[in-house]
């Protein structure tokens, strides 16, 4: 079996984190040699990037700061765990990657595309996902359905004019690459939604 990454993408409260590890349980059943892993995350100097950049307390940080940090979580989780992994054959999901950086700290913060699209490729040392599932769903609904729960961090805290830039970000990249990006309604029903993205990875999986 070829290696294959799968990615999860969308706003505050659409659900993927959900997706992922239900992708994830089906996998495993199936004996496939999978890993989850996040953004930022899944290393232990990564996961402390992800604590500052989560953290309420650092609101003022620079939006360059921002986003190099990102980068810099993401440049070892991909030499250290995701680029291992697909050289032996494995799949990997990760819950987040490059297209959550040309969103959030692209259209949401406003920086140069050109740049984030530098970033980007320097910190994923060039993979990209084979396919990316992405959740779209209303901002402030996304958001209603996230503070039901928890509490707000640093960047879900941002007001909906950010958040509304974020879905365009999205929704940009969906238009740019349609052969990798699959849009998924967020409102649907997560059994439903479950088994549009189980059809897609099994085609996937039978042409690898």
């Amino acid at each position: 079996m070829a290696s294959l990454f799968i990615t999860f993408e969308g706003q505050e409260g659409a659900g993927k984190t959900t997706q992922i590890k239900l992708l994830y349980d089906y996998l495993l059943a199936k004996d496939a040699d999978v890993i989850l892993t996040r953004e930022p995350g899944n290393d232990p100097v990564a996961e402390i990037l992800r604590a500052v950049l989560k953290d309420p307390a650092n609101a003022a940080m620079a939006k360059e700061g921002e986003v190099f940090l990102f980068a810099a979580a993401r440049a070892i989780m991909v030499a250290g765990v995701i680029e291992p992994h697909l050289n032996k054959g494995g799949i990997v999901l990760c819950d987040r990657f490059v297209d959550s950086t040309t969103a959030y700290q692209g259209f949401g913060n406003k920086l140069d595309l050109g740049f984030i699209n530098s970033i980007n490729q320097v910190a994923s040392r060039g993979i990209m996902p084979n396919i990316t599932f992405l959740l779209q769903i209303d901002p402030s609904a996304g958001l209603a359905r996230k503070a039901a729960y928890k509490q707000l961090d640093r960047i879900e805290s941002r007001d909906i004019s950010y958040h509304t830039a974020v879905k365009e970000g999205y929704d940009y990249l969906a238009a740019q690459h349609p052969n990798r990006i699959v849009t998924i309604d967020a409102a649907l029903p997560p059994k439903t939604i479950h088994g549009m993205i189980t059809e897609r990875v099994d085609k996937l999986l039978e042409q690898s």
